[in-house]
């Protein structure tokens, strides 16, 4: 049975299945074609975007292309022809497809065929029994949020203005990092509005629930399960042994100033997108989204196993084992 706690009833049965996949590796364009035979054996209306279709090596057959049977159209509409959405590559494949279907209400499940898989949970060798269950009705929907952030322009008093300069949306984290510099940010961190401190660090990385188990974890964060309403603030290469990660509230206000004694340029990215630069005459202000992403899982899975598994967490446990 699945940790989460599933707030969404059961739909009607799905009927429209948008496909989306990656250019790059053999074993995705393979998981590709076995998943439209599957959803053209089950007589299901098939959606495939413009950047899917034209991956080497799909079996399309072009000539079916009907508008009901087979269809295509391009990626920031998928949310209008699908009533599910089923994704297949690794966690960068479905944080693109989040950028394209968050608040759509259009579930997403993944087919991992990447490295970890947090977010495409499904095996490929279990294909077909996962999507069939899916397709009968066995899963669970839950709800993931997004941070956002803008980098706006600050009044002659260092106040921030309403002039945005760039913002961005991420479902796992936005990184404050210092490009291709070696050198620290000297850079100081409010949350609603109260000073937090002054920091000398590589970067900053801001990460969701979601993101806790992707670069936030590699600098050092916590594991924070998909359901709290939480943000973490994970320093990377600190300049002080004091320094820890922070999690708070998921409603928190987030700003951040460059120190005018600074001697690099700053950068901030979402999700591994293109950053942009931080002057420290701008503020760079971070909260939550008010669109959500829902991912789909089939009704075997558990958070908890999947921390187990790919992150091996019991990788020595026979060692431990007192049995002979």
């Amino acid at each position: 049975m699945s940790n989460f706690i599933n707030n969404h009833p059961k739909r009607p049965p799905f009927q429209r299945i948008g496909v989306m996949g990656r250019a790059g590796k053999a074993s995705i364009v393979e998981t590709l074609n076995e998943l439209i035979n599957l959803l053209q054996s089950r007589q299901l209306s098939i959606i495939i975007d413009t950047e899917t279709a034209a991956i080497d090596g799909m079996l399309i057959d072009f000539d079916q292309i009907d508008g009901v049977t087979l269809k295509i159209v391009p990626r920031q509409k998928m949310g209008e022809h699908c009533d599910l959405v089923i994704v297949v590559g690794g966690d960068g494949s479905m944080l693109q497809a989040a950028s394209v279907m968050a608040g759509t209400d259009v579930p997403v499940l993944g087919i991992n065929r990447g490295r970890l898989g947090f977010l495409a949970d499904v095996n490929p060798d279990e294909l077909t029994e996962k999507v069939i269950q899916v397709l009968d009705g066995q899963y669970w929907l839950v709800e993931r949020f997004l941070i956002k952030f803008k980098i706006v322009q600050n009044d002659i008093n260092g106040n921030p203005t309403d002039q945005i300069i760039h913002e961005d949306v991420a479902l796992n984290d936005i990184v404050l990092h210092a490009g291709k510099s070696v050198h620290t940010i000297d850079f100081k961190l409010k949350i609603n509005n109260n000073e937090v401190y002054r920091q000398h660090a590589d970067g900053l990385i801001v990460a969701t629930p979601t993101g806790s188990t992707a670069y936030a974890l590699s600098a050092g964060g916590p594991i924070i399960h998909p359901t709290l309403d939480a943000i973490c603030l994970v320093p990377m290469h600190p300049h002080t042994l004091s320094s820890r990660p922070l999690v708070v509230a998921g409603s928190s206000q987030i700003m951040i100033n460059i120190h005018k004694d600074n001697r690099t340029q700053p950068m901030v990215g979402a999700d591994g997108k293109a950053s942009a630069p931080l002057d420290n005459g701008q503020t760079l202000m971070i909260a939550k989204h008010d669109k959500t992403l829902l991912l789909l899982h089939p009704n075997s899975y558990s958070f908890y196993e999947a921390c187990r598994t790919k992150l091996h967490w019991n990788l020595y446990s026979e060692e431990f084992s007192l049995d002979k």
